[in-house]
């Protein structure tokens, strides 16, 4: 018999497995198995490697034109508190003179 995790709200250790969920029922928590272990692989990085998070300040390291306008977002301009979400641009984020935009976190540096 395959030893299951404690439940991660109460920690009793009665949890069992039905279907592709683990069940508690103790406290009746619900939760798939591999839900952490997807949470702790999603992590953003900088163009230097270092991690990112929600609230951080970043620096642009290269010109961005910007599409649909004739201005350019230079290197060194500073973003503060930028928010992550998935996709392909995954920093969203307000630039003083330029409004609210999508960046990718190729192109920048934390400060």
């Amino acid at each position: 018999m395959s030893e299951n995790p404690p439940c991660p709200k109460c920690q009793s250790a009665f949890a069992y497995e039905d279907g592709g969920l683990m069940i508690c029922p103790e406290c009746g928590h619900e939760w798939s198995p591999g839900a952490e272990a997807q949470a702790e692989e999603t992590s953003f990085r900088d163009a230097n490697g270092v991690t990112l998070v929600d609230g951080d300040t970043v620096s642009v390291i290269k010109d961005l034109k910007l599409k649909g306008s004739s201005q350019v977002l230079k290197v060194g301009t500073k973003v503060k508190n930028i928010r992550l979400v998935e996709g392909d641009h995954n920093i969203d984020c307000k630039i003083d003179g330029f409004g609210a935009m999508k960046l990718k976190s190729e192109f920048v540096k934390k400060v």
